[in-house]
Order: C-alpha cells, then structure tokens, then sequence
C-alpha cells in the first residue's frame, strides 16, 4: 500500500517531520487553530491553510486505502487477483482510477455479456481473442460458432453465437481501465460543453437568456457557468451536452485493440468497439466528466463562499457600545430596540416615520428620547426594504443636534432567518420575530462575528450557487471558516454567547452550554483557571480551549491576551529580567523587544511562540480586526430610478463571485462591478482586490429597471486603492529546517 505520510510531504512540499508531528497533534485529540497557533514549533510554523490541506488530503487517502482493502479482498475471493493487479491497486491514488480497475470484476447485474456467458459463449469469445493477433492464419469464425448453436441454451444460430461473443468482448473493452481513462482525458482536454434554451421558452423570457446558443471547451469553462448550466437543465429551461469527436475515440480504441488484419475479425471487432463505447462507456464517462466539472465548481464557488464569510466574520465591529437597531418599514412602521454596551436587550417601540407628518414628529421624538435616557453612541439601520428611507429620516431627525454618535446602514441578510430559529427564540421566548431582527440588527453593528455565529452560514448572503453545491462539503468548509475566524478574534469568555462559544477551539456544544449556565449561577469569570470548577470542562479542553477565551479586568493581566496559560512563566520570567511590574508589561514594549529570546528557549517553547508572546504583551487585549468605518451613501439616490448612467457613488461591497463584485449603493438592489471592470490590470480573482464590507468607489454604466439589473464600475472611478496581487515567494521549507532542525 501507499505511505500516506510520505505522498503527503511531496504533494505539500513539507517536511516529514512536520507531518508526523502535525498528524500526531490531531490524533491526539487537538484541534487545527490549536495546532497552528500554539504548537508551531511541532509543525515548522504551518500555517492553518496548510494544516487543513494536510488532514483533507490524509482523510481522503486514508477512505481510499480502506477502499482498496476491500476491492483487493473481493478480486482475491474471486480468484482473479494477479500481482499485476494488485500492484496497480496498491499504488492508484484517485479514487475514479481505482474504480476504474474494479470496474471489470464488481458483481453486477445481469448483462448482455453475462447473458451470452450463461449460454454458455465465453469460449468463442475466447477463441476470437485468441486469433486476434497479427501474423495469424484466417479462421472460420462461422464454423467455430456453429458449435455454440443450441436450442436449449437459446442460441438459434451462428449469427446469435457471433452476436453473443461480441457482447462479452465489448464488455470487456469497456471496462478497461486504461481505455476508460483515456477517453475521461480526452473529452476533458478536447470536448465542448453546449447549451440551448428548449423551444417553448420565447428569446428573452429566462434568465438564462446568454446560455440560448453557447459553447465553451469543457476545460475552460469557469465554475460559476457550469453551476449556472446545471441550474437551468435541472430548471427544465436547458438542454446541456458534452460534444466531442467520436470518431477519435473510436480510432484509438481500434488502434489499441485490434491486431488482426483478417476482415471477419477485424469487422467483428469494429462491431465489438463501438457498441462498448456507445452502449456500455459514452454515457457514464460523460457523467463522470460533468461530475468531475462538477465537483470543481463546487470547490471553487465554496472558496468563494468561504472568503467572503471570513470577510464579513471578520468586518470591523463598531464596539461594545450603547445602540439602537432599527428594522425599518413602511405601512407596518420600523421595529426599533435599545440594546446595551454588552447587547443585552433593554426596550422596544414601534415607530410609523413614513405614515404622516405628525407619525413623524412622534417617531423623531421617541428616537431622540432614547439616545438621551440610554446614552445611545451607535444607530443600525437594516438595509432592506424602507432602508434607505428610514436612513434619510434619522439624518433629519438628528439635524441640529449635538449628539456624538455614529449611524450606519447594516446588512441585514439573514436576519429573517435568525429571527424564526430555535437559538432566538430560547434569547427570547416572550419576543416577536421581528423584534428579534432588530436587535441583531443592533447587534451586528457591535460585533459582527459574534452575532452572525448564530445565523446557519449560508443565508448571510454571501455565497455563489450555494444551493446548488454539495451541500455536506459547503456545510463543512463554512464551518471551518467560523471555527477559524472565531478563534483568530479570541472570545470574551465573560459575554460570549453558548453559539460563540461553541466555536472555539476544544468546546463542544455542550462544554459551552454548561460555560454559560456556570456564569449565570456564579457569575463573571475572574480567571481562566476557573474554567476548570465548569462542569465537564477538563484539562484537555482547557489546554486546547484557555488561549482563545480572553477575560476583561480580571485577576490577571495574561488573561486577556492571547498567551496561552501554559506561557505564563515565561512572562513572568521577561517581567523579572526587565524589572517591570507584570501589569505593567505592555507598557514597555521598546524594553522587550531587546530582549535575547533564546535565553527562553525550552524543549517546548521555542523562538516562535516567544515571538507571538512579545506581540501579544505589546497590544495586550487588542482585537485583530480593522478599524470601523461606515459608507455614506448619496443624498437623493434612494432608488434605482434614482440612478443615472455616470454618477459616481460610494458604496459597500456585500458579496464577490468569481466573475465580479456586488455593491450596495443604497438603492434596495446591489449592482454588479463586473470582472472586467474592477480595475486597471488584469483580475483573475477578485478575492485578492476586493473584500466583503470595503467601502468602495463606484461609477454607474449601466442600469435596467425593468430586470433590475444595475452595472457599475471601479476601474473608471480614482481613489479606490487597488493594488495588483503580488506573487508570493514560495515557501521555503530549508529555513525553517535550519531555524528548527530537521
């Protein structure tokens, strides 16, 4: 069998080391951001993305040798099993090429060619294989037939011997695995994927309209088109085909397997050839084809997914500060609610700001009143429908004030759904759903991550075809992303919610609940090393868990940082040596910096977590993420008949695809920044120029009101900042092995 660990150290271009130890780690119950975070002198400082790529790929090779196990018992069982087989068996590494081997000995249904075997043909069949070879006398195929003619076995006559010998030999043929593979190659380098919308839908009635008469070679076709193919065939508005030259094929498969030059032979192999093709290979290679196109849009439209949740996760929050969330409304009125520093729910009113004057007057009235009595410095106003009107009436009902507070449009995506969800209705039972929206509108602005954590990822908006994606792989990767960006941030252990919480690295669902009814019995945290009075929180949890929770004012300075606990010593050690207080260590950050680190080098702690030591003791409790800002969209601009071709806008970037950018300009219906239209250089990914919740500059080229479509552009607007993707050197794996030791 393959060694895994080795095939994992060249496809990576990693060490051995590196992978055993990484793969050890994690056998060890450790989590991935524990590992990449506090185990670094174990793995040579592997980054997450490496590390997550290392155990896909050892659990995928781990299924496979599993699989060839049980294929190799099976060929085995039949007596069939050569060592040429089995070696090929042993060093497949594609799940498809291992299939492929089997394919000739998996028990089957009956078919034609093992019908033609009960009659009792395969010796014909034989026989034919056998004088199929060049430099060989001509035989009468006729007269060896007429042996297997049989009445009882259902053989009428030469012609139906012939017939039946050929079934056995195209089955054959077909189930070749080298035949098949290059076949599978082919139809992927030369074969064309063609579309056209079904006659009853008129020309300009679907969406699919760009796909009526279309082709692309199957190799070049980008993920986001094959999802938007498969989309309008399982629609019933397509029809989707693979061509290809048929004709090649079959000229390979005779060039590979006919020798004989006789006619009867060669004739009957030609009949032999293509009815294997046709019959018994075209359609499942095809399949196989359109599931491997398949599987790779799912991938690359999840990345996409999966780049811009981390973007929105990880936006800016506005801080822990008093806030009213608005969920705005036109004849039902907006749902407003005051939440507190810490998002804890204090009051809602129901406001009819767009009914009458005097509905006005009363909603400015209500607003103002709650910004005084509860200090209120931050307004979120969900970006739905009356968004922007509701946006324009708290611009003038805060005109002529001095309140120093900020208001800002929050998207809204999702909140619907977080609303109806069993985790809104154990926060509050006792409210209506939409009240429930408001507050996380509130929320959202204070700290994204931690409110959207409740919301299942897919309906933040944020996605390419993720409906139409594998579903348990999209499900796993958001999952992923959240666990990653959660314990990027670090979690108030004294705020966090048991959703946050759950997400951290070693706290399963449970160990959170039983985090949040401990804090609830005893109160706020004043240590990390409390979490060990939580019930069913043990020291592995601690050990895997304690470095991402941080604690606000609490008895130790350490608490709030990202030091692990197991670090504190060498902490202690630098305040000693510097002859500094220990509170006061992040005060001295010229000091530690002059600090010999390999005098603190220890069989476990090595240069690089004393390096992620002094980082986090210069910013003792800092939050990684970006500095808040907030977009201010155009006065009067309100709707997309607002719009007109040429204005310049600012607005938010929401959601990226592969093929470009959409942006919230104010007007109820993002517009699209298309691919090309992004900057002044080539983008091949738009990921790498533009992120999720950038405030972005925008200039209208294009608008539709009747498709609702509008098409902006970036590269024809200054003062965007967009910057060419660098080429990143590779990673050099010789200088850590030099830093390390191998």
């Amino acid at each position: 069998m393959i060694e895994i660990n080795k095939i994992l150290t060249s496809e990576l271009k990693i060490q051995a080391w590196q992978v055993d130890n990484a793969l050890q780690l994690k056998s060890e119950g450790a989590t991935l951001p524990f590992i990449a975070r506090y185990r670094k002198e174990k793995t040579g400082e592997l980054d997450e993305n490496v590390l997550r790529d290392m155990f896909e790929r050892f659990e995928y090779l781990s299924e496979l040798e599993e699989r060839k196990k049980t294929i190799l018992d099976s060929i085995e069982e039949q007596g069939k099993l050569t060592d040429e087989l089995r070696q090929k068996i042993e060093q497949c590494l594609k799940k498809t090429e291992l299939e492929d081997l089997y394919l000739p000995y998996k028990p089957k249904k009956r078919t034609k060619a093992t019908i033609a075997k009960e009659k009792g043909l395969e010796p014909l069949a034989d026989f034919i294989k056998e004088n199929n070879k060049s430099g060989l006398a001509p035989v009468d195929l006729e007269a060896e037939a007429n042996k297997y003619v049989s009445e009882e076995k259902e053989v009428a006559d030469t012609k139906a011997a012939l017939k039946g010998a050929s079934d056995i030999i195209a089955e054959e043929i077909a189930e070749t695995a080298e035949y098949r593979q290059w076949i599978r190659a082919f139809m992927q380098k030369d074969g064309t994927f063609t579309s056209k919308i079904k006659d009853e839908f008129e020309e300009g009635s679907t969406k699919y309209e760009m796909y009526r008469e279309f082709e692309v070679p199957v190799k070049d076709i980008a993920s986001h088109t094959m999802l938007a193919l498969r989309r309008g065939e399982s629609e019933g508005v397509l029809v989707l085909d693979l061509k290809y030259d048929e004709d090649k094929i079959l000229n390979y498969l005779a060039s590979n397997v006919i020798e004989s030059m006789h006619e009867n032979i060669y004739d009957l192999y030609n009949a032999a050839i293509k009815d294997g093709f046709i019959r018994l290979m075209k359609h499942s290679i095809i399949g196989e084809v359109r599931l491997d196109k398949k599987v790779y849009s799912d991938d690359e439209s999840i990345k996409v997914f999966e780049s811009n949740l981390r973007q929105m996760l990880l936006a800016a929050p506005a801080g822990l500060k008093p806030t009213i969330g608005l969920d705005p409304g036109f004849r039902t009125g907006c749902k407003m609610v005051v939440v507190d520093a810490t998002g804890k729910f204090i009051k809602y009113d129901q406001i009819f700001p767009h009914n009458s004057a005097n509905e006005r007057a009363r909603a400015a009235a209500t607003i103002l009143d709650a910004i005084t009595k509860h200090n209120i410095e931050l307004i979120a106003i969900g970006n739905g429908t009356a968004g922007r009107e509701t946006d324009q009436f708290v611009q003038e009902a805060l005109k002529d004030t001095d309140y120093n507070l900020v208001k800002v449009m929050v998207n809204e995506a999702g909140a619907s759904i977080y609303s109806a969800s069993k985790v809104a209705n154990e926060e509050f039972p006792e409210l209506d759903l939409t009240v429930r929206g408001a507050i996380s509108i509130a929320r959202r602005l204070q700290d994204p991550l931690a409110e959207l954590v409740k919301i299942d990822p897919k309906s933040i908006g944020v996605g390419q075809y993720q409906h139409d994606v594998d579903q348990r792989n999209l499900k796993k990767k958001l999952e992923d992303t959240v666990e990653s960006c959660v314990n990027f941030v670090g979690v108030d252990l004294n705020t966090a919610s048991k959703e946050l919480l759950t997400y951290v690295s070693g706290i399963s669902a449970s160990v959170a609940k039983s985090i949040v009814e401990y804090r609830n019995e005893n109160g706020m945290f004043k240590s990390r090393k409390d979490l060990l009075s939580v019930p069913r929180f043990g020291k592995k949890a601690f050990e895997q868990a304690a470095g991402f929770l941080r604690i606000r004012d609490g008895v130790d300075i350490l608490d709030n940082t990202a030091v692990h606990p197991e670090s504190y010593h060498i902490v202690q050690q630098f305040a000693k040596d510097l002859d500094v207080n220990l509170a006061e260590i992040g005060k001295v950050s010229e000091k530690l910096n002059t600090l010999d680190l390999k005098k603190y080098i220890t069989d476990t702690i090595g240069e690089p977590t004393l390096r992620d030591i002094i980082s986090e003791l210069e910013k003792p409790g800092r939050d990684p993420r970006a500095e808040f800002k907030s977009a201010k969209f155009a006065e009067g601009v309100n709707e997309i008949k607002d719009l007109r071709q040429g204005m310049e806008l600012e607005g938010v970037v929401t959601n990226i695809t592969n093929f470009g950018a959409f942006v919230d300009i104010g007007v109820h219906q993002d517009g699209l920044v298309h691919i090309s239209e992004l900057a002044n250089f080539f983008v091949k990914d738009p990921t790498k120029v533009v992120k999720v919740g950038q405030i972005v500059k925008v200039k209208v080229i294009e608008v539709n009101e009747k498709l609702k479509r509008i098409n902006l552009s970036m590269k024809q607007v200054g003062g965007n900042n967009l910057k060419k993707p660098e080429v990143k050197k590779q990673f050099n794996v010789n200088d850590l092995k030099a830093r390390f030791g191998s």
